[in-house]
């Protein structure tokens, strides 16, 4: 059966429909949250969640539930590091469930590890209470929590951390960075155990296979061209957010071939969406009002424009995004025929390969197709 797609701007309406018509409506989102440990050991580990952020952000961004893309949220916790404070068990919430993956990007690039004490009841207790899950029971909540020394470690008991996490619906996964025995020695696979989840162990250190593609270096090419149809608003800040956008290409150039291309492909998803600062997204999310802008508070080329040269020139520049992103889906999807007899079969090593390979089956259980 073929599935139908609703535009964005339709989805809300048809949501508010259905439940002012008595039926229950779910909520579409998937809810992220990723614990790194930096302690010294784990440059690798840091190294691969570089590497391959963008990668996981689109095969999230691919699924869908009643033909609707879900909107999705990441969240960074760093663990284990001497440099944090130690009133803080070493501990950092590095951002909050947030859409802006641009930085996340940017704060996962300026991670360093050092030390450390690594309590993995504690960070995930934090995670738990901190970080602005939705209380619905149609999101799926999902903590990924990665490291390497003995899950045990720490004052707060991983059991009762659990717990607290399976009431709130939020399911724990586990990765450790070590032998899959050892893990399992050292509660690693009864941390995820107790909280519905999956155990993994992979190899921190191991590089993450890059396999070239003939599309590659059209999409890269396309991602760059997006840039230019961001229309920062907002004065200083939305013109800084535009600047990070781009240090974040930068970045994924930095960490490995495949890393450019995941992030250009991202950049043509719904799950990338700037409405904080681009004017783009932000009129046709309905985030702002165009007409209500101050001159200064927008670009300085749409400043002399009278109202409805502003609105004709921001669907224009629309077009021009959707054209971009357009291509770019069609030649990342001759990629993934490239790339799927490749990837058969392929072991979970990687810190990436380990959260598709759950995610996608907890994603299926609460109704998201991931095909």
């Amino acid at each position: 059966m073929k599935t139908t797609f609703i535009p964005k701007r339709f989805a809300a309406v048809l949501a508010l429909l259905l439940g002012l018509s008595g039926f229950a409506v779910a909520e579409e989102k998937i809810q992220l949250a990723i614990l790194l440990d930096t302690s010294n050991s784990m440059d690798g580990l840091i190294g691969q969640a570089k590497s391959q952020l963008w990668r996981v952000v689109n095969e999230l961004a691919r699924s869908t539930r009643h033909g609707v893309h879900p909107r999705l949220e990441v969240a960074l916790f760093e663990y284990g590091n001497d440099g944090l404070e130690e009133s803080d068990g070493y501990i950092r919430m590095v951002s909050n469930l947030t859409t802006d993956l641009d930085t996340i990007s940017e704060k996962l690039f300026q991670l360093s590890t050092n030390g450390g004490s690594e309590y993995c009841g504690e960070v995930i207790d934090r995670a738990v209470d901190r970080l602005s899950w939705s209380r619905s029971a149609d999101v799926l909540k999902v903590i990924y929590i990665a490291g390497n020394e003995p899950f045990t470690q720490g004052p707060v008991d991983y059991a009762k951390s659990d717990a607290k996490a399976i009431r709130r619906g939020i399911i724990v996964n586990t990765v450790f960075c070590g032998s899959y025995d050892e893990g399992v020695s050292t509660a690693w696979k009864d941390g995820a155990d107790r909280a519905d989840g999956r155990y993994m162990s992979i190899n921190q250190d191991e590089a993450v296979a890059s396999v070239p593609t003939p599309y590659d270096a059209d999409i890269v090419k396309l991602g760059s061209d997006l840039n230019g149809t961001y229309l920062a608003y907002g004065g200083a800040s939305g013109q800084a957010a535009k600047e990070r956008q781009a240090a974040q290409d930068v970045n994924a150039a930095s960490a490995g071939a495949a890393a450019p291309v995941e992030r250009s492909v991202a950049k043509a998803q719904g799950a990338y969406t700037n409405s904080g600062w681009d004017l783009v997204d932000a009129v046709q999310n309905r985030a702002v009002n165009l007409g209500a802008l101050k001159d200064e508070e927008l670009p300085p080329s749409m400043q002399k424009m009278t109202p409805g040269e502003r609105q004709a020139y921001v669907q224009k520049v629309g077009a021009e995004r959707a054209q971009i992103q357009s291509r770019i889906n069609d030649l990342n999807e001759k990629r993934r025929v490239y790339l799927a007899d490749k990837a058969k079969n392929a072991p979970a090593s990687t810190l990436d390969q380990a959260i598709l390979t759950s995610v996608k089956d907890e994603a299926a259980r609460q109704g998201f197709s991931t095909n």
